[in-house]
């Protein structure tokens, strides 16, 4: 595949790594070659398979409506823009577009997803419910975009929506904890980072389960399908 990489920073560049370790051309944008989306045009676009973005919030938004307009397939890393979630996907699915979203392109988070999903069920047991993430010193959105997904699986399940602790320290590559207290014991469940190549496998892979296809998609509910 012909890919496209937007941002080139600590999981970008590993990105880029992993993109070439499994046979696929990859071109770099850096946010100083692409300000406001301007290096986005038809004729750079053209012959791309996919765009790969792990911007920052501002930048992905302008990105994600020039991929739009030409069509371009979309694997979205970057977070702090889901806000504009429900209008993003009446762009995309207008145009006929394609374009995949995760909080967390990480297997074994989305693993971990499925797992908070069923231990949110103790809160309509007494148990009640918080979220603690921890990244590093530079992360830009706080609290982080799994955090919030893991805020929004338990509210699903248990009609109750727990509060995030962020905590931005060092070089943490991200730990999420769920803590289910109660009178009697407390249960938590826990995922920690060691490093930031899962997160880049699983961006690679996406991309390469969006090719030929159409449509608004979140990773958490196709990444059993990866190869």
């Amino acid at each position: 595949m012909n890919l496209l990489l937007l941002g080139h920073g600590k999981t970008g560049s590993l990105v880029e790594q992993v993109a070439r370790e499994r046979g696929h051309n990859v071109d770099v944008l850096t946010s100083q070659q692409n300000p406001h989306a301007s290096a986005l045009t038809a004729d750079r676009l053209r012959g791309i398979d996919a765009v790969i973005d792990f911007t920052n919030p501002e930048a992905v938004l302008e990105n994600m409506a020039a991929c739009t307009r030409t069509r371009t397939p979309m694997v979205i890393g970057t977070t702090g823009w889901y806000q504009h979630l429900d209008e993003i996907e009446r762009q995309v699915r207008s145009a006929g577009a394609a374009l995949l979203y995760g909080s967390n392109f990480s297997v074994g988070v989305n693993v971990f997803f499925e797992i908070v999903a069923a231990a949110a069920a103790g809160v309509t047991q007494g148990y009640a419910p918080q979220i603690v993430e921890r990244h590093h010193a530079t992360k830009k959105d706080a609290p982080s975009g799994t955090a919030v997904s893991m805020q929004r699986i338990v509210s699903e399940v248990a009609k109750v929506k727990p509060e995030i602790t962020s905590v931005r320290e060092g070089e943490t590559v991200g730990t999420h904890v769920l803590l289910l207290d109660s009178q009697n014991d407390t249960m938590m469940l826990v995922h920690d980072a060691r490093n930031r190549r899962g997160f880049a496998e699983g961006a690679v892979r996406a991309a390469e389960w969006l090719k030929g296809k159409t449509g608004f998609y979140e990773f958490r509910k196709i990444y059993r399908e990866l190869t």
